[in-house]
């Protein structure tokens, strides 16, 4: 079974390796697997395109699982393998769904429900199922192609929508069902106006350029919460942001201070603060926050000219909640793998303020979810993600990270600042592309300058469910067309037998 190896090259389509057409091929490989195919039999199919997507593509969990979370290397090969067979579930899906509308009448209507499914199973995984997971999503692959200039227009399901008709309608001309220049037009047309949309700027400047230094600190994962090395790690930061106070905004990573908020509050943060008013500079900082209840908060501060928080609201499942309780927490005690668990801040968190303007926090993986961005993005003036991605190692997802970071960036037409503790950091311009980086596992800064934006992009302005309710409408016009069409076709052919028959007689 070849089926596996097309999952893997799906996989290359990601970051690192950014071989974006390959997810072109790759789809087209598990449409034409579908076909003429039981439904049980396309969905073991899909099942195995999805080993080797899931198995190639988040195997660093295994790193999280092993090296920093303490289990032995055969619990952790067992959870990450079980991760792996669980996400394998949604291609399978996917397929078995797909074998059945192949065997509806209509080329145009197959192609169009074809990838109405595909970003509709994307959907449900990447949004709802245990908070969503929306790794791997085919959107994100396209980011250096001409279907990227949709993602200001439509975000990562509208791009989805486009690749997987595209690659449907390649499968349906290959199979005789569509003529091959209707049939090639239609794709030529979908990437030839999304490399017309790329030049197009939705937003617009609003203010004059600020001076912004990002600050990754590389503290190695195993060492940060060791309480002797706290106070080294404080000391870091304070001293990299020090060489930079001639900056308007100083931006650190994801619980930069590995302290709570009531234990560095008067011999750090309060001098901090001080000096950063003295010298005109807003600094923008992440520790856990103890609630009044009891609770604790994964949190991004503003010090300096305003003092707010901001408490992250997207917990990730597993890492820093537990959902399926008391299942996954009895399962976890047993392999003896210990794991936070946050409260949530809430959706009706005011903006941040920083160099003068309000920016959308969003922290470690909420970064993946566009939904979260574009409810706030209006009264915004540029986007910040400060994440820690130390936990998997120098692999290929800190590149996956960054990648959906930036379509980010490209949906709501904002400079996005990112910084981590290990890397990615680095600054992307509101195409999505990125202007400055720094290189992983190294300390250092990043200092560049942004403009602020306004305006919404006709996604932001949207939303996932609207969209998602047209490309609905679009696939149910398309249907009621097609059998429009067959039933005047077969009413034409009963009108010439009949008129054939009269005459004979």
């Amino acid at each position: 079974m070849v089926a596996p190896l097309f999952g893997v090259m799906l996989t290359l389509a990601f970051a690192p390796y950014d071989y974006g057409y390959a997810a072109l091929v790759a789809l087209v490989f598990f449409y034409s697997a579908c076909l003429n195919r039981p439904v049980k039999r396309a969905a073991l199919i899909g099942y195995l395109f999805g080993l080797g997507l899931f198995g190639s593509g988040i195997w660093w969990v295994y790193i999280s699982i092993h090296d920093f979370g303490g289990a032995d290397p055969v619990s952790s090969g067992f959870l990450t393998l079980l991760l792996v067979a669980l996400w394998a579930l949604f291609p399978a899906l996917t397929a078995a769904l797909s074998a059945k509308v192949f065997g509806m009448a209509g080329a145009w209507f197959r192609v169009l429900a074809l990838a109405l499914l595909w970003v509709a199973v994307e959907y449900f995984r990447g949004y709802w199922l245990l908070n969503g997971f929306p790794w791997l999503q085919i959107a994100y692959s396209q980011l250096d192609t001409p279907l990227a200039g949709y993602a200001a227009v439509s975000g990562v399901y509208g791009v989805g929508f486009l690749l997987s008709a595209s690659a449907a309608a390649l499968v349906e001309i290959g199979r005789g069902k569509l003529p091959p220049w209707p049939g090639l037009i239609f794709p030529g047309l979908i990437w030839g106006c999304g490399w017309i949309l790329m030049g197009v700027q939705w937003t617009q400047a609003v203010g004059e350029p600020i001076n912004i230094t990002l600050v990754q600190g590389n503290i190695q994962q195993n060492l940060k919460w060791l309480p002797n090395q706290k106070l080294n790690t404080l000391t870091l930061y304070q001293q990299l942001t020090n060489r930079h106070w001639d900056s308007d905004v100083i931006i650190w990573p994801e619980t930069s201070i590995p302290v709570f908020w009531s234990e560095v509050k008067d011999f750090y943060l309060e001098p901090l603060a001080a000096t950063a008013r003295e010298k005109g500079v807003d600094l923008v900082v992440s520790l856990p926050v103890e609630g009044s209840g009891g609770e604790y908060y994964n949190s991004v501060m503003t010090l300096g000219r305003t003092q707010a928080l901001y408490h992250k609201n997207h917990l990730l499942p597993f890492g820093e909640y537990l959902p399926l309780q008391p299942l996954s927490g009895w399962v976890l005690d047993r392999l003896q793998i210990p794991l936070g668990n946050f409260a949530a801040g809430g959706d009706r968190q005011p903006l941040l303020q920083a160099g003068g303007h309000a920016f959308v926090t969003t922290i470690c993986y909420e970064d993946a979810f566009g939904e979260l961005v574009i409810r706030q993005v209006e009264k915004a003036a540029y986007l910040v993600n400060v994440t820690n991605d130390a936990w998997f190692g120098d692999t290929s997802q800190p590149h996956q990270h960054m990648q959906m970071a930036r379509m980010r960036a490209l949906e709501t037409g904002r400079y996005l600042l990112r910084a981590t503790n290990t890397g990615l950091t680095g600054f992307v311009l509101p195409n999505g592309k990125i202007a400055k980086q720094a290189p992983l596992y190294t300390t250092t800064t990043v200092t560049d300058s942004i403009i602020p934006m306004a305006g919404m992009t006709p996604y932001a302005q949207l939303g996932d469910q609207l969209l998602f309710a047209g490309m609905s409408l679009l696939v149910l016009a398309v249907l009621g067309i097609s059998r429009y069409s067959s039933r005047n076709q077969g009413l034409r052919r009963k009108i010439l037998t009949a008129a054939r028959a009269s005459h004979l007689v």
